[in-house]
């Protein structure tokens, strides 16, 4: 039943409804598990790409019911997965080879003071090696390469809803992203730490577990909610159905740290490599909070410069026209750390210019214009991006094969293509809006910022010079 997609709810005995809907053979699949065998078994039977399509349904039914008579097409090893880029709005199509995989880690958000994340976020890191690479513990140093899955709520809106994330109303889709944003994402915007826990799985473990991470990118319809179902459910599901010994005991857990407890108990998950912290970070184990280092950055300066404030979260909330004033006055290693606290300080300001614009264009009261329509368009594409099957015309099922795979490619590029034009439009329209004084205080920072940046490059050819 958990391959079928009668998924274990934790909490409640028995299983859910089927929310397998998206790229489905038969609707009438999902009516009962005896129906869904009998559908599927005509599949396995008369469909020479089933195994393609749905592999560890194939095996299942290899193993239950014996091998097939009728030729088998020679599937692609690869596995396509839609994966976001660096840049808003922008995707490609990934075509995972699950032998590139060297690893598969528990990857842990810490908490925040946030009613959504106060619990901390679930998410799985795929440790993928660089092309030419060998396959081995080298390959956890290929951050580049390496892809987190991240179920989410998807809100296809203006503004989030408490009360619809706590009810279902917004669909759960399962991101692919890279690694890279993730860190940038939680240690530098959110100021969260991550910890990196290694999996103990094997080799053939890993490519189950990929394989089903296929099947419900495409195929996974379910709803997100904050407490019942959120991202440890997910995922907690996901692992179980991919390496079904670790559904033994279940892994129906609520909370992030819930389910890194059982995996921990069942021998899967090994905490000890974040234990000594710098040690972790030195081995990517660990990425700590911004906060931690912009507080010594704060120091140098405060080591040499008598500013006026007692630590760096009050030398970060002053105006920015009072940071401006200190900008010219440090050495090299006190410019260079207040460029690297300006350039958080304009994280921290384009944060809450995009909040305030979210609030604005969220107010029926200010009715709906172009900027209000480009957006929801803009939600609307990564929706279709984050739900890939409507990427595809209508009739395939399952992962998509041969022609399907061109189709999808192709259809990710040109939204892609939309999304990050539209996006940079929309920012640019967007920053117009700001009140006054926010403008102001953004083009103070960006003022500062070249300031030092042209400082430090002076000072440091004054240093060469001299010796």
């Amino acid at each position: 039943q958990d391959l079928a997609g009668w998924q274990q709810r934790p909490w409640r005995m028995g299983r859910g409804g089927n929310a397998f809907s998206a790229r489905s053979p038969d609707a009438y699949e999902r009516h009962s598990p005896a129906e869904y065998l009998a559908v599927n078994a005509e599949h396995y039977l008369l469909d020479p790409d089933y195994a393609c399509r749905r592999p560890a349904l194939a095996d299942w039914f290899a193993e239950h019911i014996g091998h097939r008579d009728t030729p088998v097409s020679g599937c692609d090893a690869r596995l396509p997965l839609v994966q976001a880029g660096e840049v808003s709005g922008q995707a490609s199509l990934l075509e995972l080879d699950p032998s590139r995989v060297y690893a598969v880690e528990y990857l842990l958000a810490e908490g925040n003071d946030a009613l959504m994340s106060r619990w901390g976020h679930s998410m799985l890191r795929l440790v993928i090696c660089a092309p030419g690479r060998p396959r081995g513990p080298a390959c956890r140093m290929d951050l580049a390469h390496h892809r987190v899955l991240s179920f989410r709520a998807f809100v296809g809106d203006v503004q989030i809803s408490s009360w619809a994330g706590l009810t279902g109303a917004y669909p759960s889709r399962l991101f692919v992203l890279p690694l890279n944003q993730v860190i940038n994402e939680y240690t530098q915007v959110e100021l969260r730490g991550l910890s990196s826990i290694p999996l103990a799985l094997r080799d053939e473990e890993i490519a189950a577990l990929l394989e089903r991470v296929a099947q419900v990118h495409w195929s996974y319809d379910g709803r997100y909610r904050f407490i019942s179902n959120n991202c440890a459910v997910e995922t907690g599901k996901l692992l179980q159905e991919g390496v079904p010994r670790l559904g033994a005991e279940g892994l129906n857990r609520i909370t992030p740290r819930g389910l890194l407890s059982r995996l921990q108990r069942q021998g899967v998950a090994d905490t000890s490599v974040v234990a000594d912290r710098p040690e972790a970070t030195r081995q990517g184990y660990y990425f700590a909070s911004a906060q931690t280092h912009y507080q010594q950055l704060f120091e140098v300066v405060q080591a040499e410069l008598a500013v006026p404030a007692a630590d760096v979260t009050a030398w970060l909330e002053l105006p920015a026209a009072q940071r401006a004033v200190w900008a010219e006055q440090g050495g090299l290693r006190a410019t260079s750390a207040m460029l690297l606290l300006e350039q958080a300080a304009r994280n921290r300001e384009e944060l809450r210019a995009r909040s305030g614009l979210k609030r604005a264009l969220g107010d029926p009261r200010g009715g709906v214009d172009a900027a209000h329509s480009a957006l929801l368009a803009l939600l609307d594409d990564a929706g279709q991006l984050v739900s890939p099957a409507g990427l595809l015309p209508a009739g395939g099922y399952g992962v998509p094969v041969g022609d399907e795979r061109v189709a999808a490619e192709a259809a990710t590029a040109r939204l892609s293509a939309r999304g990050v034009s539209g996006w940079e439009a929309l920012q640019v329209e967007l920053r117009g809006r700001l009140p006054v004084v926010q403008r102001k205080e953004l083009q103070t920072i960006e003022d500062s910022l070249e300031r030092l940046a042209a400082r430090m490059r002076r000072l440091a050819r004054d240093e060469a010079a001299s010796r």
